[in-house]
């Protein structure tokens, strides 16, 4: 029995039209494929054109393992959101260094140490190394010492540079390659530093007090309830992961940890969980860096005129931009031999100034 002349028509019709289908597919996907890889938005493969690329993703850990290869650095800062504000541009000539701003929004404390690990890798004897103690050091969270808080390219922190061919083979590495492309022919403007420092926060002349006050009334209060006796004196989980960072740096590596300035709104009430968590780990950090050669710690997050006044906040945990150039100017003071003033206290003070 023959096929009717129109049903093999209509066959042979679909077959042509799922060939045309296919191969269009194909092609277009071919070529978007080879947009992605020539444009290479994170500089990151090995074959792609040695074009002048910016960071250009608003999730960082994307952007920074191209940074830290950069030559122009020899010196590095580390942190969460709190670290963001501190300008290698005016931290430079203040530390006789020249940084690059490695702070990450909700770094946990394996983050920050991938980062230093694939720092040292092209740096391997750094002149300063600048670490932010927050929360991310003094409190025990679920998967803060095991992995990342936000989407994390591991092929860009370890292995073969090559597997970022297939890694780069999506939807995300397509849209960072459009933003880095409109960037290369001028339609769209940088917003992310070539040294890693951006202000997240609005100028100082937009500060909304009202707006303030609703960020406070949002926020999660810190825990009130009474510590149990010792707790003033229990050593954070992290330190282990802190101290190993430190002792991994070369003799002549000057180490500055600070304790970024917070509202006293997250203090908490004398004798609570809260407050008692935060002497314990100005404690440890003190006692593990006591020892330590070339080591400098000092503590913003004191009673005063910043942690006292709810108008040096956009929120209970960021400051504003005059504050950031406040704690700036005075560890500037501090490294050289100063004292922290009304604004800080100076914990360790090993080496620094520098002979």
């Amino acid at each position: 029995m023959t096929t009717p002349p129109r049903r093999a028509d209509a066959a042979g019709t679909w077959r042509r039209f799922a060939r045309m289908l296919l191969g269009t597919v194909v092609v277009a996907g071919g070529l978007l494929y080879g947009f992605i890889v020539t444009v290479d938005p994170w500089d990151m493969l090995p074959l792609s054109p040695r074009l002048a690329r910016i960071p250009i993703s608003t999730n960082t850990r994307y952007s920074m393992p191209a940074l830290t290869r950069g030559a122009a650095f020899d010196s590095v800062m580390l942190g969460t959101s709190t670290s963001r504000l501190m300008q290698p541009a005016v931290l430079d000539p203040a530390l006789d260094a020249r940084f690059l701003q490695l702070g990450m929004n909700s770094a946990s404390a394996w983050e920050q140490e991938r980062l230093l690990s694939l720092f040292l890798r092209h740096h391997p004897a750094p002149r300063v190394v600048m670490i932010d103690i927050d929360a991310a050091w003094c409190r025990n969270r679920p998967g803060n010492l095991t992995g990342p808080n936000r989407p994390w390219p591991e092929w860009m922190y370890g292995g073969s540079p090559w597997a970022g061919y297939l890694h780069m083979a999506n939807l995300y590495g397509l849209q960072e390659a459009a933003n880095q492309f409109l960037w290369l022919v001028g339609l769209k403007a940088q917003r992310f530093g070539a040294d890693g420092y951006t202000s997240f926060v609005p100028p100082d002349d937009r500060y909304d007090r009202a707006r303030v006050d609703r960020a406070f009334a949002a926020w999660t209060p810190p825990d009130p309830t009474p510590a149990p006796d010792g707790a003033d004196r229990a050593v954070p989980d992290s330190m282990v992961l802190l101290h190993a960072m430190l002792s991994r740096l070369p003799a002549g590596t000057r180490r500055l940890l600070w304790f970024p300035p917070a509202s006293a709104y997250l203090h908490g009430p004398a004798g609570s969980r809260s407050r008692m968590r935060a002497l314990a780990c100005r404690r440890a950090v003190t006692a593990m860096a006591a020892g330590m050669a070339d080591t400098l710690v000092v503590d913003f997050d004191i009673p005063g005129p910043i942690v006292d006044d709810r108008d040096s906040f956009w929120d209970p945990l960021h400051y504003r931009l005059s504050v950031a150039r406040r704690v700036m100017d005075d560890l500037g003071r501090i490294a050289h031999g100063g004292d922290g003033g009304a604004d800080a206290h100076v914990l360790v003070r090993n080496g620094w100034p520098p002979r």
